[in-house]
């Protein structure tokens, strides 16, 4: 919009209005799903993580890092056996890998309403760069809510299990991750 002397004014970017200062996962306005192909594509596996946990650090300018931990264990897909059968070694192998973990590196402004991350993800022990577009929406100088949706390849962690060509590879997990400033 023009001012009064006629130049233009922009909003500044969501990601560079955010206090810098330590900020944390607000668990109970989040939520990181995922679904994944199954039975030769005819249907779909979906699912939840209830207990995850996060926190980051946003940087004066703007960028920030931060980590999301998830409890391998807390999956619910709504299918008592099938969750059994994900917890085991074929899986997640949540006796010897009970944390999913993602360490973003940098959150950088990327358009008028999203940020780029690039971090790492660390599944059953295995970590793998991860760089995605999230969108950031109801954000103030005091929260912010970043929402992706984000392929994953399940063999690149060891999830080979596939009895008879049965379970797609890629994943899609969503997160939404809503972050309050701590000071």
């Amino acid at each position: 919009m023009p001012d009064t002397t006629g130049t233009t004014q922009h909003a500044p970017h969501p990601a560079t209005a955010a206090t810098a200062g330590r900020w944390t996962l607000d668990p109970a306005s989040s939520s990181v799903d995922f679904r994944c192909g199954s039975f030769w594509g005819m249907e779909t596996v979906k699912g939840t993580f209830k207990e995850i946990s996060g926190d980051g650090e946003v940087l004066s300018g703007g960028g920030a890092q931060g980590t999301l931990t998830i409890q391998a264990a807390s999956l619910d897909s709504a299918h008592a056996k099938r969750d059994a059968h994900l917890r085991t070694d074929d899986f997640f192998d949540v006796d010897n890998h009970p944390q999913v973990v993602f360490a973003a590196r940098s959150v950088s402004p990327a358009g008028s309403d999203s940020v780029e991350v690039a971090g790492d993800l660390t599944v059953r022990g295995i970590t793998h760069p991860l760089t995605f577009t999230a969108r950031i929406s109801d954000a103030t100088p005091e929260a912010a809510t970043l929402t992706a949706e984000v392929p994953i390849s399940r063999t690149k962690y060891a999830m080979t299990w596939n009895k008879w060509g049965m379970v797609k590879d890629l994943a899609t997990i969503k997160v939404t991750a809503r972050f309050v400033h701590q000071g």
